[in-house]
């Protein structure tokens, strides 16, 4: 197989350039396959480079001499900022010398890049951002959770189906159960959108519905794939994500409160960890914006060397198991 190369923008996230190309060095260490194109600006990469020991033969640099922000206007910055690093890296998949494009940049800057210059794949109506969540067993994908707040019940079909091969070909899920995200299980529950898509997705042979998915349900694995529009998926993404550190800031917290709890934290530490590490976001990789003709994955502005690393990951397993063609071909074909 040729080599892997991916396209990493290291401006516009919270935690600057350091972080980028420390994940950078550390995926590198971990996949001697893999290629790395880096934008930003090139001083400060070089200087990482030197100071992480990154093997300079499999790394590229391009020079920004733009940055979009998180101010900027999206489409307006896409447009104007043609030398900015997310522009840059983008290019680079849209040219094919990189097959994926890794940004903690500006969200909406990423979606409207992710369009405008890689652009959709054929037969695509609108592409979702999918991250997955954790849950008791294996991860739930989550379609859409901030892409697309106005979808319509064709787009969600279309979201069902790019979630499936998914998790059939990155997660290895035999027949993946889609869920549509409502606020209960019968399907006369829900609001106009909602109700109008349960019975397309019934009627949908390319995938496995199993019906309604209320929240509650969601972190006990009720569905392998969580269909919504980007309102509901959002609000979702948050609330998980606010609910998980306040649980282990509580947990924490009643561990170190006497003597006696620090025993018992003592005691359980090794098993705790190993149960919490379930629940680590920077551990799943970022958010990939499905249903383009090539990848784009968003990772968290606040992201550091590990969510980095584990999105590099990502996109690897992605690439080798050509995820991004077969949807290309599931919808240029019309299935």
């Amino acid at each position: 197989m040729d080599r892997i190369k991916i396209a990493v923008d290291t401006l516009g996230g919270d935690n600057g350039c350091e972080f980028m190309m420390l994940g950078i060095s550390e995926a590198m260490n971990k996949y001697d396959d893999i290629d790395i194109i880096v934008t930003g600006k090139e001083d400060e990469i070089r200087k990482y480079m030197s100071q992480y020991n990154c093997d300079e033969k499999r790394i590229t640099v391009i020079n920004a001499t733009e940055e979009i922000t998180c101010h900027d206007a999206p489409v307006e910055a896409i447009r104007k900022k043609k030398d900015s690093s997310l522009v840059l890296a983008l290019n680079e998949v849209k040219n094919g010398n990189a097959k994926a494009c890794i940004s903690s940049g500006n969200s909406g800057a990423i979606l409207a890049g992710g369009q405008f210059i890689v652009g959709r794949a054929k037969g695509v109506k609108r592409t979702p951002l999918a991250p997955l969540l954790p849950t008791k067993g294996e991860p739930s994908l989550l379609i859409d959770c901030g892409a697309n707040v106005d979808a319509k019940p064709e787009n969600l079909v279309q979201f069902a189906k790019m979630g499936s091969i998914y998790m059939e070909n990155i997660e290895g899920v035999k027949n993946p159960r889609v869920g549509i995200v409502n606020i209960g299980a019968e399907d006369e529950k829900g609001n106009a959108l909602v109700k109008e898509t349960i019975p397309l997705l019934r009627e949908c042979k390319d995938i496995n519905f199993i019906g309604s998915v209320e929240s509650r349900e969601i972190p006990f694995g009720a569905a392998d794939v969580l269909v919504c529009e980007a309102f509901t998926g959002n609000a979702l993404l948050k609330l998980y994500e606010g609910m998980g550190s306040m649980f282990m800031s509580e947990i924490k917290g009643a561990l170190m409160t006497n003597l006696k709890t620090k025993i018992g934290a003592a005691l359980i530490n090794k098993d705790l960890k190993k149960t919490l590490k379930k629940y680590k976001a920077d551990d799943k990789g970022g958010a990939p914006l499905l249903g383009l003709k090539g990848l784009v994955v968003k990772i968290h502005g606040n992201s550091k060397n590990n969510e980095v690393s584990s999105a590099i990951a990502q996109c690897r397993t992605f690439i080798m198991n050509n995820v991004t063609d077969k949807i290309v071909s599931a919808f240029e074909s019309g299935e």
